[in-house]
């Protein structure tokens, strides 16, 4: 386990993160697809490493604890757990802030392997941001999705406190009906999660490829 990332790729005014790893996992036979791995890398840890690459802190996990991760992660559960993604954000949320409460908040599935590469994604000019808007998440072909975003804390929080029961059962459309958002265009793979086992091993394919293209441009230096 690599050590915390620093903060010089953070956003000004700080950046926290919520990685969501409380899923069901229905179409995988009820595996907890956080812990399955891809280039060698846990897709929980792969969701932590984008955390680390924006300098977020902290970085809270909403979902069952895992021993594989370091103690800089801090851990909660969705009300009632399996309580769904929105559900997640409250629980994270609802932990003390700290003073001052950072700007920004990733939101990450823990099922996504490019997630690294799309958090620069969502990093890139997010400083140029007009202030009526309330963040911005990555979209394919137009499509909002809605896990893998950056957000204002504050437009966040206040979405999360307007849910109720918690969030128990919330769709993340009703989370964030009332943010004003950017879509940031992506191709499919950079936003693309892990549904099912076909999606597994296309998610490894791709990293074994981009693996042997790294060691070749190493090779011919």
């Amino acid at each position: 386990m690599s050590e915390p990332a620093t903060d010089a790729a953070a956003p000004a005014g700080g950046c926290a993160a919520v990685l969501l790893a409380g899923g069901r996992g229905s179409r995988m036979g009820g595996v907890h697809k956080p812990l399955l791995e891809v280039g060698g890398r846990s897709l929980l840890q792969l969701a932590i490493d984008a955390a680390e690459a924006l300098g977020c802190s902290p970085v809270t996990v909403a979902g069952p604890v895992a021993d594989a991760v370091g103690a800089h992660v801090r851990w909660v559960r969705e009300q009632p757990p399996l309580g769904g993604p929105a559900a997640g954000i409250v629980a994270a949320l609802a932990e003390p802030a700290s003073a001052p409460e950072p700007a920004w908040t990733l939101v990450l599935a823990c099922d996504q392997p490019a997630a690294p590469a799309a958090a620069l994604r969502l990093r890139d000019g997010i400083e140029a941001l007009p202030a009526g808007l309330d963040g911005r998440c990555l979209a394919v072909g137009g499509r909002a999705q809605w896990l893998c975003g950056l957000y204002r804390t504050s437009a966040l929080r206040s979405a999360a406190a307007a849910l109720p029961e918690s969030g128990a059962g919330a769709s993340m459309r009703m989370l964030l009906a009332r943010l004003a958002l950017e879509l940031a265009d992506a191709p499919a793979a950079l936003a693309a999660d892990v549904d099912t086992w076909d999606d597994l091993e296309q998610a490894r394919a791709r990293a074994d490829a981009a693996r042997a293209t790294e060691d070749s441009q190493e090779e011919a230096l």
